[in-house]
């Protein structure tokens, strides 16, 4: 892991944080984006005064000008890119007859549209240097579909095909990865806008939940493999999770 640079964004907290902190600890240099500004710069000055090295930027996945300027403060800063881990995404489930089309729309916006601005800011970089590593954070939502996660778990599959058919056109200079956390003692809940549906999500996380650095470090395992291995696919879920 020493002198790798990493961009994660969705880094101001959960996954993305837990994750920016390990790598850092384990030599990377990581790059972090996300929308509240305030936490980033928390989880940053946290990673620099213990002793490792940080950059971060407010960005909004939504807007693929800050993905790619998130890339670009990466080099800019460290000199290249090894490494994007396209973590941030959002969960505002429901059933469908609740009819919360903007939250459909914010769902696709964020969880595939994200991914793919951050596919294409960091795609150039990598050609450029002859090597590149990304990581996409899906979801076991995609895994077993059930009521009110609809149109999230078929975000987190959308992503599932995107990052095959990447793998499958990267060639030997190109990894992708995969990794499907379960569920996970985080902040999703936050988006949620039915109010029942929210009520029950944090019942179930308080429940099984696992923390968020058990996900680091399956996306640190797939990230410190030899140049010549690529570890396709991770799930990582509670083992009281159904």
């Amino acid at each position: 892991m020493q002198n790798t640079v990493v961009v994660i964004t969705g880094a101001g907290s959960g996954i993305g944080a837990a994750t920016a902190q390990l790598l850092a600890s384990r030599g990377a240099a990581v790059v972090l984006g996300a929308r509240r500004e305030e936490q980033l710069m928390q989880v940053g000055q946290a990673i620099i005064e213990a002793g490792g090295r940080a950059a971060w930027q407010a960005t909004d996945v939504r807007r693929r000008d800050d993905v790619a300027a998130l890339v670009e403060l990466a080099v800019q800063r460290f000199g290249r890119l090894d490494v994007i881990v396209n973590n941030a995404g959002i969960g505002p489930i429901s059933r469908f007859d609740a009819l919360r089309v903007e939250d459909w729309d914010a769902m696709i916006d964020v969880n595939v549209k994200g991914v793919l601005h951050g596919i294409a800011a960091a795609l150039p970089v990598f050609r450029r240097q002859g090597s590149g590593h990304v990581v996409n954070v899906v979801s076991t939502a995609g895994l077993k579909i059930v009521p009110t996660m609809g149109v999230y778990a078929a975000t987190k599959n959308a992503v599932r095909t995107i990052t095959e058919a990447l793998r499958q056109e990267s060639g030997s200079s190109l990894r992708v990865t995969e990794v499907s956390p379960g569920m996970v003692a985080t902040d999703f809940s936050a988006s949620m806008t039915d109010a029942e549906v929210q009520a029950a999500m944090r019942q179930r996380m308080a429940e099984v939940a696992i923390p968020p650095e058990a996900i680091a470090r399956g996306i640190a395992f797939a990230i410190e493999q030899p140049p010549e291995v690529e570890v396709g696919s991770i799930v990582i879920r509670p083992t009281a999770q159904d």
